[in-house]
């Protein structure tokens, strides 16, 4: 991460904090962080016996380790997993006890939230996220298959409907579980699902990320601070922040991050995609020009 001073990881949640403090750890530490982000939060929800011989690090040592978190100990470590799974399945309804509303400015409020938002996202998404992104989404040898929550997944298809306009290969996977096989079967290894799945997390998209990877294929994730379960094993992982302080999570940076990863896309090979837009506008004109008489 960049931009976060110590004041700003008392406010991180324990993923943040292992990412932004990596560089600090002992080589023991950092083993045992990547058994925590393996299968992030439930690894740290084990027992600490257990967890020290999954991770190969004795139980006082977990717990300086914890310490070094900014946690009192091992229970408190655990209960902020836990405070951590808890919001993640905040509804509307349990928002609006936290929020504030300028009746007086609705739209001047609501849009200096969302600045704030886009100001934490360009701190939250390193330039080499974006550099490896492209890297896998432009890859022409790699097909990619892309997929959304209830919600998420209209941008998910925002997202395909101008990737396709930059390369061939790309699929918007159907909501309906039942026509996933198809989709799965498609997959080779090497090729991309991306899945979009924000807080009260759709629990079949964690399925198909599972079947994705055992089919060998690699998935990107794009999801919120509390990490949709579908991230487990991912290649990357986007955090995105989406709490608005109203009784809706905003996805206006979600969008902005798609659209600014789409400028980077198109021009690693510019000729190859005007040539392809180009060829796309003549067909998407053909229609309209057999109808004249």
């Amino acid at each position: 991460m960049i931009g976060k001073t110590r004041d700003d990881r008392g406010k991180m949640h324990i993923r943040q904090k292992l990412e932004a403090m990596s560089d600090q750890f002992t080589p023991a530490e950092r083993q045992l962080t990547s058994v925590l982000l393996a299968d992030y939060p439930f690894a740290g929800l084990e027992p600490i016996q257990d967890l020290s011989k999954r991770a190969h690090i004795s139980a006082p040592s977990i717990s300086r380790f914890v310490t070094k978190l900014g946690c009192a100990g091992f229970q408190e470590f655990q209960q902020k997993l836990v405070q951590e799974l808890k919001e993640g399945q905040q509804s509307p309804i349990d928002l609006r006890s936290g929020s504030t509303f300028d009746s007086s400015a609705p739209l001047a409020s609501y849009f200096a939230r969302i600045d704030a938002l886009n100001k934490e996202l360009v701190e939250t998404v390193t330039t080499g996220q974006i550099e490896r992104l492209c890297d896998l989404l432009t890859d022409p040898k790699r097909q990619i298959y892309m997929i959304g929550g209830r919600m998420s997944d209209t941008i998910a298809e925002f997202f395909v409907r101008h990737l396709r306009q930059i390369r061939a290969g790309v699929t918007h996977v159907p909501s309906d579980p039942e026509l996933w096989p198809e989709y799965i079967l498609r997959m080779k290894p090497r090729d991309i699902l991306l899945v979009i799945d924000f807080r009260r997390y759709q629990a079949n998209l964690a399925s198909l990320s599972d079947r994705a990877r055992n089919r060998k294929a690699q998935t990107i994730v794009i999801t919120d601070k509390w990490i949709s379960p579908a991230a487990k094993g991912a290649t990357e992982l986007i955090s995105v922040p989406i709490e608005s302080g109203t009784i809706w999570d905003s996805y206006a940076p979600a969008f902005a991050l798609i659209e600014a990863l789409l400028v980077p896309m198109a021009e690693r090979d510019w000729s190859a995609t005007e040539q392809r837009i180009s060829e796309w506008d003549k067909l998407r004109d053909e229609p309209a020009a057999g109808m004249k008489t």
